[in-house]
């Protein structure tokens, strides 16, 4: 017993149970996509759940060889969209996870953690 009636067993039965928890959620967002477009559906990213670029896909009406700069700030414009609508999918599954881990020591040494 912890002093003012802790128990060690329950605790550490709680730490491993969050473990269990956050490596679930991991998992899930390697396996989520998230696809968003730019330029009215011209160019399209997709982006795994933990921020990994899966593909992009570009229509060919935003292929012109005279004006390369747009198509580059479009495909810009869609990564950073997938990206964004990805990190919300991360903080919404890890959020309350990460924050109980963060707040007990960083992972509290535990492995994966």
């Amino acid at each position: 017993m912890f002093p003012g009636g802790g128990d060690m067993q329950k605790l550490l039965q709680q730490a491993q149970q969050m473990q269990a928890d956050y490596m679930q959620a991991q998992e899930e967002l390697q396996e989520a996509e998230v696809t968003a477009s730019a330029g009215g559906g011209l160019v399209s990213a997709t982006v795994s759940g933990d921020g990994d670029l899966k593909s992009v896909k570009i229509d060919r009406e935003a292929v012109d060889p005279e004006d390369v700069e747009t198509l580059e700030d479009l495909v810009v414009a869609a990564v950073q969209a997938a990206t964004e609508d990805a990190k919300r999918i991360a903080e919404e599954k890890m959020g309350p996870l990460g924050d109980a881990l963060g707040g007990l020591g960083g992972g509290m040494g535990l492995p994966g953690m």
